[in-house]
């Protein structure tokens, strides 16, 4: 329903900084067009994409489709209420609304960027993007929305911490009890993991902060980009 999943858009003081963090990892930069006025980037691993807006836009799960003004129609119709809603024939096309866990998602009437040109099979430093995790205290909730949009939900799991993961086309999600984390988690995977911390904490990559619950650093790290996104690194079996 949404469309195509276009980025994880994110505010940034310092883009500079922000892309400059993310290619040391390995990400790639794409070419980005003059839709918005302030300074922006887009890295990607092949996996995932990041908007790096230096502007005071909230972060936000970015989509793309046509016919923006439908889509508005059709939410409005399921009792989902717009907090963005710039559908005139004579502005750039944008809705965005929020999910039951606080959560902003965001429709665009165009791409931004130009698609990146990297193989999915090429992970950055992290490892395999996984998911995008969010903390929510009613799973229940979260879960019957994203379904309503097409998501499916995989089942509840305790590993690497416990989560309801979701699963789409582009973007896979999870939610995790705010106890867990009180700040969204782009979460890497690697069964070999603890060689990729040990080669990153080498390069000079510090701690973001502490680790979830009961995982372990020596397979597990947690790594905070410039503009403050989490970055979350684990071995653990993602079932």
């Amino acid at each position: 329903m949404l469309g195509r999943f276009h980025e994880i858009s994110v505010p940034t003081q310092d883009i500079r900084a922000s892309i400059e963090f993310y290619e040391a990892l390995g990400f790639s930069q794409a070419q980005t067009g003059d839709t918005w006025s302030h300074p922006y980037g887009v890295v990607g691993d092949g996996r995932l994409v990041l908007g790096l807006h230096q502007a005071s836009r909230p972060a936000c799960i970015t989509y793309v489709r046509p016919r923006v003004a439908e889509l508005a129609t059709e939410l409005t119709a399921r009792g989902i209420e717009l907090s963005v809603c710039h559908i005139d024939p004579e502005v750039f096309n944008e809705i965005a609304f929020q999910d039951p866990s606080g959560q902003l998602v965001s429709v665009l009437e165009a791409r931004t960027y130009s698609p990146l040109t990297r193989d999915a099979r090429e992970p950055s430093a992290c490892g395999d993007f996984a998911e995008l995790s969010l903390p929510a205290a009613d799973f229940s909730a979260a879960q019957g929305l994203w379904e309503a949009l097409g998501f499916v939900a995989t089942g509840l799991s305790t590993a690497p911490y416990p989560r309801l993961a979701l699963t789409s086309d582009h973007l896979d999600l999870a939610f995790h009890p705010p106890r867990v984390s009180l700040e969204p988690l782009l979460v890497f995977t690697d069964e070999r993991m603890s060689e990729r911390i040990a080669r990153l904490r080498e390069r000079g990559h510090a701690s973001g902060g502490s680790l979830p619950p009961g995982l372990s650093p020596r397979e597990n790290a947690l790594l905070r980009a410039p503009e403050g996104t989490l970055l979350l690194l684990t071995g653990d079996p993602q079932t």
